[in-house]
């Protein structure tokens, strides 16, 4: 399915119209409907509203509920899909400010417990070091001082006790030469460091041996209820089940052939020495 980020605020307010419309013309109230789909009459109410996005088993079973054909069905299901994903394109996030979506996801990271990280180009802002965050921001015009600052601050949510992380980095991300040597061996040092702590797992892809698997994107999975996919000029959000149970399955596979604990601190400490 193609996605036109001008389509995704739209659809939200689409797709309500489009459920309201639908039960309209099967004669149901609000309140039969809710029985019909084992819901509550509010949470119809919400949907119609665009108060609530529904997720795409909730448009399911209205549908079936509405005894819909399935051409309408395959039609409001991918209105339903796009209306559950998010796209925020970087050069907006520019102009607003890049200090303040570290606040948006300084605000997502007190809000969720449990982190998955799959990098494959480069190191998250979490695990890196204060020359890495700044170069990382170089080729950006302006003052990124206020960005830094709040990168930084960030990290603190790394000692959180009730917080669980885990990073899977592929060989690629850790080595490549965004700064000097010496300042990328400590810049690998912190993954060492960090490792250590409780609260994180950190895994490494190495380059060498066999993995048959094809990463194409940095993502992220916020508990089992959000998925982040950073692409070259932006960010796409999903919050549909199906898509974040996608991502989650995709991690476990990198899960499968990543080094973890000790095997992976070994290997780091082989690739900051190459920078020595």
């Amino acid at each position: 399915m193609t996605l036109d980020p001008e389509q995704l605020g739209q659809s939200k307010a689409d797709l309500a119209e489009t459920l309201r419309t639908l039960r309209q013309r099967a004669g149901l109230s609000g309140v039969r409907l809710a029985q019909r789909c084992n819901m509550s009459q509010s949470k119809i109410s919400k949907m119609e509203t665009g108060k609530t996005v529904p997720t795409l088993v909730d448009v399911e079973r209205i549908l079936r509920a509405l005894d819909a054909p399935p051409s309408l069905i395959a039609e409001v299901t991918a209105l339903a899909r796009i209306a559950n994903t998010e796209w925020q394109d970087f050069r907006s996030m520019r102009r607003k400010g890049l200090e303040k979506k570290q606040i948006e996801l300084a605000d997502l990271e007190q809000s969720s417990a449990e982190f998955r990280f799959f990098l494959p180009t480069m190191v998250t802002s979490l695990l890196s070091t204060p020359e890495y965050i700044r170069a990382t921001l170089a080729s950006v015009p302006g003052d990124h001082t206020k960005a830094i600052a709040r990168k930084l601050d960030r990290q603190s949510v790394l000692y959180d006790p009730v917080k669980q992380f885990t990073f899977i980095l592929t060989e690629q991300a850790v080595r490549w030469p965004l700064l000097s040597a010496p300042a990328m061996s400590m810049q690998i040092d912190r993954l060492v460091s960090v490792s250590r702590l409780p609260g994180v797992r950190l895994g490494v892809l190495p380059l060498a041996g066999y993995i048959p698997l094809t990463p194409l994107n940095v993502f992220t999975i916020y508990d089992r209820s959000m998925a982040t996919v950073e692409t070259s000029t932006g960010v796409m959000v999903f919050k549909d089940s199906r898509d974040v149970d996608s991502y989650l399955e995709e991690f476990s596979s990198y899960e499968e052939h990543a080094l973890w604990g000790g095997d992976a601190r070994i290997r780091l400490e082989e690739w900051a020495q190459l920078f020595r």
